[in-house]
């Protein structure tokens, strides 16, 4: 059975904040909301979560999980970024964008596409995900709260309740966030390509 933790969308509560990074650190599936839609996360380091996660989403081999990161000084740490991209970054973080990256080897291989070496990165402007992330002091890995089946994300945090209590450790109720999945921007290559359009606009990426 779950937690449920209601927590202010603008002002978070320290003390449930707190609480929450402990469920997550002691490997706890965790469902959150960020700026696009409420996503499903776990400890970057616990493999058993991120099964338990895949599980959940009928995820295969092939899914690009997503370290949702605070701000850009872990972006160095996880992904291999020149200046060029580096400043596309800056300029549209924090935002509901998911950017494709070549990841470095400080990313566990599990967390990879099995045929090429990369990994999503994002940073919400969500105040309820980055106080997470200010206490926990590393990304979260995560996938948007798509359900098997479905095309759009879950959105009201009763109804994740109701339909995953007996396979999460926490939900998070943070109120109406959105109903979007962020947009996927493949930056793998020199010119950078819109894979998955969502509330992030896509134009700027667009040739």
């Amino acid at each position: 059975m779950s937690q449920f933790f209601q927590i202010h969308p603008e002002t978070p509560q320290k003390r449930l904040i707190t609480q929450a990074v402990d469920i997550i650190r002691k490997g706890g599936v965790v469902v959150y909301p960020t700026d696009s839609a409420y996503a499903i996360g776990c400890h970057l380091g616990d493999k058993q979560a991120a099964d338990r996660i895949k599980r959940i989403r009928k995820l295969d081999d092939k899914h690009n999980f997503t370290l949702v990161c605070r701000d850009l000084s872990d972006i160095g740490t996880y992904a291999k970024v020149d200046n060029t991209r580096y400043r596309l970054l800056k300029t549209f973080t924090p935002g509901p964008y998911t950017f494709i990256l070549d990841a470095t080897s400080e990313v566990p291989r599990r967390l990879l596409h099995p045929k090429r070496r990369t990994i999503g990165l994002r940073v919400p402007d969500n105040p309820i995900v980055q106080a997470l992330l200010g206490e926990l002091g590393e990304p979260i890995m995560s996938s948007t709260l798509i359900l098997p089946g479905e095309t759009d994300p879950m959105t009201d945090p009763y109804e994740i309740r109701d339909t995953l209590e007996h396979d999460l450790d926490l939900i998070i109720d943070g109120g109406f966030c959105g109903f979007e999945a962020t947009t996927v921007v493949n930056m793998i290559d020199d010119v950078p390509e819109v894979t998955r359009v969502g509330k992030g606009d896509p134009a700027p990426f667009q040739i």
